[in-house]
């Protein structure tokens, strides 16, 4: 039977005690990704955003995106405050990962391979300081398999003893939403996923 992360999500939310704030890392791809998302899940958590995207292969483009996340975090009113942390930049991490798949098809094994990753890093981060939860904003895009990101997720969650909070974004209108806080934000919205691979695929 196919999982419901939404309603997990709920169901997680409604259990935290009043009075009390749980702290998550959010790992953030890009600013439209992460606009509604943020706006969602700051009514329930203290929020650092963790920015770790070797995928990223031109610098260039890297930059525009970590610019345009801290400054929709600066300009997007939030019920709790926001922190951002960036982590290290090496297009070569993601290189030798992708080593042997880079004729898939997007969508493919590569991509499993990119959420793990990326996903894995944030585990490590939220367990060496001590977060109640870590997720991903990559649930939001209609592109991207929420199945595996949150089978990844609990994965890395046993391994490094941390909670991951399940997500499935797009629901209830969140990608539609994102897109409209794009527009009111005037978000740089990128065409394809970051890496040389997807350069010509439409997320």
């Amino acid at each position: 039977m196919k999982k419901n992360y939404q309603k997990e999500l709920d169901r997680l939310i409604n259990e935290i005690p009043e009075g009390q704030t749980p702290s998550l890392l959010l790992h953030a791809c890009c600013a439209p990704c992460s606009s509604y998302v943020l706006e969602y899940l700051s009514e329930y958590y203290s929020i650092t955003v963790y920015y770790y995207n070797p995928n990223i292969t031109e610098e260039g483009e890297y930059i525009k995106r970590i610019n345009e996340l801290k400054r929709l975090i600066r300009e997007m009113p939030l019920k709790n405050e926001v922190i951002f942390m960036e982590g290290p930049y090496d297009p070569e991490v993601f290189f030798e990962m992708a080593k042997g798949m880079e004729s898939l098809p997007e969508g493919g094994e590569r991509c499993y391979h990119c959420y793990e990753l990326r996903m894995r890093e944030a585990a490590r981060i939220a367990a060496e300081k001590g977060f109640d939860y870590y997720t991903t904003t990559l649930s939001i895009s209609p592109h991207k398999n929420a199945d595996w990101i949150n089978e990844i997720g609990e994965r890395l969650a046993t391994e490094y003893a941390v909670h991951h909070l399940p997500s499935d974004f797009k629901k209830r209108d969140g990608y539609k939403r994102s897109i409209e806080l794009s527009a009111k934000y005037d978000l740089y919205r990128q065409s394809y996923c970051g890496c040389v691979y997807s350069k010509n695929v439409v997320i």
